[in-house]
């Protein structure tokens, strides 16, 4: 044995029978010397064939080794690597935003994985033919930024957001200098529905308008935990409202419309609808109006809340009412004396008029505030605009707030203060969130009696007043009517109007009882007439009879009409006048 031999052979320290303990390096280097070796011998032998196949076998098993090393390699990532993958947070890009649903758990918004396309115009061999193949499969994609990028020298990203199938569609085309890096997109998969409620939130995970944004936090919290976050709404009767809305804006070729439904007992919105769909702006929280008539149902709350008045009391309505050199006439006069229910139930300007002025400023000022009328609307949307108000409170004034001038307010303010005069008098705000907002507390804002007599009005108006078209067989439906005519160039312009109409149902039964608000408003009608009761009405009557069996109301007669919308002969029919 060689000196070389025995000092391999010879027991590592510390190791009696040595040998396993031996780096790997100097396993190595053996193999290596014994390979050379074994090419000497060869050589010494004059056995030049065996050098070579000697050579040419430990070629194949470097080869070998390192596949088996690449193949390993791949397996451990393909089967051990931790799970997620592209389109979950384990990715640098994923953003942990969870799905939005409805209140069923419906699906409204969630995230799925995208791409961002990158070009290094280093790597690719043929600029121009790449902008080509690139441009017949994705052909939404910008040409004057994929060129732009081509022509430079350093890797930029050209387009975000490729699908899968889109970023499939481009890797097979094996180009060089092309990669892709995965991308978390909130999508919307209903489209325009619920769009401006929902509103959007951008690539970084954050929040923009809407629900999105009123809610960013919880929704990253949710999805932390893998979770969904549910709203208010119900998506089926959001779409019976949006599709309802839509064919009163056909039917009046209107500009715009807005709808509202709520739970008046626990201010939860149902469904919140804007037309145009195509319009950012959200009129049922960022556009106001003066509503017309809809402002008599407060006006005759205040005065009965007061004290007053009751439904009894009466007004001379034979002539105009003159402020000044004002002079305040009603749209369909009656030329007589009414009683507070009459002058609710013709829509009497001149009645609501006598009644506000009768109050005084803080009586109204009072009221007006306690309904929310002289604040944004509470609800987590930071949309939600304050109202425009009065400047001053003189007896003119007081007039035109009677019923519905003056003061241009929200669609939410509306549906707010509704749902405090038919809840049994409490104001309770508004919310997006499911099961309501028990740590923000109702204020009592009228009398319960004052709410139960309201009730009954708005059904009288509904049965015999100008609401008539608003009717939905057996679910007793109440509500009022509004209509106003647009500030045009300094004046007030009958071919612009606003039609509204504010309805309940049900409106009988004890305040405590479960009960709906919906709101319509038609803005600039271009049919004609274009009043609330005209333009509104019919579609808050659709709207109850088709959202109905979605809560659980059930049809039956009341008081004034039969459970198949039969009418209960009633002595003093005041018939219905549209207003």
């Amino acid at each position: 044995m060689s000196v070389h031999d025995d000092a391999w052979n010879r027991p590592a320290p510390g190791r009696p029978g040595g040998g396993v303990s031996m780096p790997s390096w100097r396993w190595l280097t053996e193999i290596m010397w014994r390979i050379e070796h074994s090419f000497g011998r060869a050589r010494a032998d004059a056995r030049p064939e065996e050098d070579t196949r000697v050579r040419i076998f430990v070629i194949l098993s470097l080869f070998s080794a390192v596949f088996v090393c690449l193949a390993l390699g791949a397996a451990n990532a393909a089967l051990l690597a931790p799970r997620g993958g592209v389109g979950s947070a384990s990715h640098p890009n994923a953003v942990a935003r969870a799905d939005v649903v409805d209140r069923n758990g419906a699906l409204l918004a969630t995230n799925i994985v995208h791409y961002g396309l990158y070009i290094d115009p280093a790597e690719v061999w043929d600029r121009r033919a790449a902008a080509l193949q690139i441009r017949r499969v994705l052909p939404r994609i910008p040409m004057r930024r994929l060129n732009r990028v081509l022509s430079g020298d350093r890797r930029l990203i050209v387009m975000p957001g490729l699908t899968p199938a889109e970023k499939a569609g481009v890797h097979r085309l094996a180009l060089g200098g092309v990669s892709f890096e995965p991308e978390d997109r909130r999508v919307y998969p209903l489209g325009a529905t619920a769009a401006h409620l929902l509103g959007v939130a951008d690539t970084g995970g954050q929040g923009i308008t809407g629900a999105e944004l009123a809610f960013n936090r919880e929704i990253r919290e949710a999805g932390a935990r893998g979770e969904s976050f549910p709203l208010s709404i119900d998506l089926r009767v959001q779409g019976v409202l949006e599709n309802e809305l839509a064919q009163a804006v056909a039917d009046s070729q209107a500009k715009g419309a807005v709808g509202v439904i709520a739970d008046v007992q626990t201010g939860e919105i149902l469904g919140m609808a804007s037309w145009p769909t195509t319009d950012r702006l959200n009129r049922a929280t960022s556009a106001h109006y003066e509503m017309g008539s809809v402002f008599k149902t407060f006006t005759v709350a205040a005065g009965l809340d007061t004290g007053r008045a009751d439904i009894n009391t009466r007004f001379d309505a034979s002539q105009a009412f003159m402020i000044g050199k004002r002079r305040i006439t009603d749209f369909h006069a009656t030329n007589q004396v009414l009683t507070l229910e009459e002058v609710y139930l013709h829509s009497s300007n001149i009645g609501t008029s006598r009644l506000a002025v009768e109050m005084g400023p803080a009586t109204m000022r009072d009221y007006f505030g306690r309904f929310g009328l002289l604040d944004a609307a509470p609800i987590e949307l930071h949309e939600s605009a304050r109202p425009r108000r009065p400047g001053q409170w003189d007896d003119s004034t007081l007039a035109s707030l009677s019923f519905g001038y003056g003061i241009m307010i929200t669609p939410l303010q509306m549906t707010a203060a509704m749902g405090a005069l038919t809840n049994g008098g409490r104001f309770i705000p508004l919310t997006l969130r499911k099961g309501g907002r028990p740590d923000v507390g109702a204020r009592q804002v009228v009398s319960p009696q004052t709410s139960l007599t309201l009730l009954d009005l708005l059904r009288r108006n509904v049965v015999r007043g100008s609401g008539g078209r608003a009717e939905a067989a057996g679910l007793r439906v109440g509500g009022k009517t509004g209509s106003a005519n647009k500030l045009v160039n300094g004046r007030y312009d009958p071919t612009h109007a606003v039609g509204t109409f504010a309805a309940v149902f049900p409106a009988d039964g004890p305040v405590d009882a479960r009960r709906y608000s919906i709101l319509i408003l038609i803005d600039e009608p271009g049919t004609y007439p274009r009043t609330g009761g005209f333009v509104a009405a019919p579609a808050a009557g659709r709207i109850a009879d088709r959202i109905a069996p979605f809560l659980g109301v059930e049809r039956r007669a009341d008081r004034y009409r039969t459970a198949l919308g039969e009418t209960i002969p009633a002595p003093d029919d005041a018939g219905e006048d549209g207003r």
